[in-house]
């Protein structure tokens, strides 16, 4: 069950994410729909020892309790190893140069991954699942140059970049509650808002607050993470720019494409 604010689903229901939702009621609907009948029912979901299990997760520190969380995009979940996905991230930008394509866009997942093939109109073959790996998308593409890229992400992943890492995944590092706060600084917070900083529960949360109080602090973020990239890049024949997007595929913030390289 979820307790804590700042997660997709609000405190007192079941820590079921909203696509695999959707999911279940589809599969539910299509099911009575053959059957004749009435798809009013309830789901129950059981996971065995998943109590257990759920005490070598992030799900305490998040605020859900009693088992493990139910999440994905997609449905289907594929087991890579590190060096396995990396590969998988250098032949998409070997195929990508073979097609003769300038421009590609590495996405942090299926949602951003969708949401930047539709800002800048790309092909399949553009798209490069980096997920975690930001460090090895970015390295590779630096002695393997195409003329744009491009990095998009979610609020919490994008922080990280802009925070300086390059290995996005939660076991490598969370996100920076103090530079959390500089941003929003940056972005004219006050102090309180500022402050609420270190008690939030996750970086979406803060990005709630900081949306009501009227606050682009998703901008200050892109901007960040641009420099971290382009610190990476260091090629002024690279065009590079980010943009950052919400769990719905809308569009937070996003930089210009300008080429990278720090000074």
């Amino acid at each position: 069950m979820v307790t804590r604010a700042g997660l997709p689903i609000p405190p007192g229901e079941p820590a079921i994410n909203p696509v695999p939702r959707a999911m279940m009621r589809q599969a539910i609907e299509e099911a009575a729909a053959s059957l004749g009948v009435a798809s009013d029912c309830d789901i129950e979901i059981s996971i065995p020892g998943g109590e257990e299990l759920a005490k070598r997760t992030l799900n305490g520190r998040l605020g859900i309790v009693g088992g493990l969380s139910i999440l994905g995009t997609t449905g289907i979940v594929v087991p890579f190893s590190c060096a396995a996905w990396i590969a998988t991230i250098q032949r998409g930008i070997d195929v990508a140069r073979a097609e003769g394509l300038d421009h590609i866009a590495g996405a942090t997942g299926a949602t951003s991954e969708e949401a930047v093939r539709k800002l800048h109109d790309l092909s399949e073959v553009a798209l490069i699942d980096m997920g975690d790996f930001g460090g090895g998308m970015l390295k590779y593409v630096r002695s393997h140059p195409v003329r744009r890229v491009t990095i998009a992400g979610g609020f919490a992943k994008m922080t990280k970049l802009a925070q300086g890492l390059l290995d996005l995944h939660s076991k490598r590092g969370e996100v920076d509650r103090a530079r959390l706060a500089q941003f929003i600084a940056e972005a004219g917070g006050n102090d309180a808002l500022i402050g609420s900083v270190a008690g939030a529960n996750t970086a979406l949360e803060v990005l709630e607050r900081t949306r009501a109080a009227g606050l682009d602090v998703a901008a200050h973020v892109a901007r960040a993470a641009w420099s971290t990239a382009a610190g990476v890049l260091q090629r002024d024949d690279i065009l590079l720019d980010t943009a950052i997007f919400d769990r719905q595929g809308g569009l937070l913030a996003r930089t210009d494409a300008t080429p990278a390289i720090t000074r």
